[in-house]
């Protein structure tokens, strides 16, 4: 049993908290390849129980796929504290999607939040 939540505009942003790390595809009924990967993305789900998987049909989340700046599907998109780390159009593989995760989750985010500070306070260090 997969635990993929389904994401509208409403519960997007919730979806996004502060600990966790959210992995969310955005597909839509009529796209051949979404259809091909969804397989793949389930299984990840079942190997993955400390990720959160999400999936976001663009058709009925015209709005919420629109403000992400989603241009073509599947685009899949990796947050991980809040912070998007990854994003990027096309289906992946189970290997390279494992590899993915692999990545997301060695990231140091400590670092990634620094970073972000010192970005916003326009880098003067």
């Amino acid at each position: 049993m997969s635990s993929i939540v389904e994401l509208t505009k409403d519960s997007f942003q919730e979806a996004i908290t502060p600990d966790n790390t959210l992995i969310v595809d955005f597909w839509a009924p009529w796209c051949g390849p979404c259809k091909g990967f969804a397989p793949v993305f389930e299984q990840a789900a079942e190997q993955h129980p400390d990720v959160t998987f999400a999936k976001v049909n663009t058709d009925v989340e015209q709005e919420l796929a629109g403000a992400l700046g989603i241009r073509s599907i599947p685009t899949l998109m990796v947050f991980r504290e809040r912070v998007l780390l990854f994003s990027q159009p096309g289906a992946l593989s189970a290997g390279q999607l494992n590899e993915l995760l692999e990545k997301i989750k060695a990231v140091d985010m400590e670092k990634v939040h620094q970073e972000i500070a010192a970005a916003q306070d326009g880098g003067d260090k």
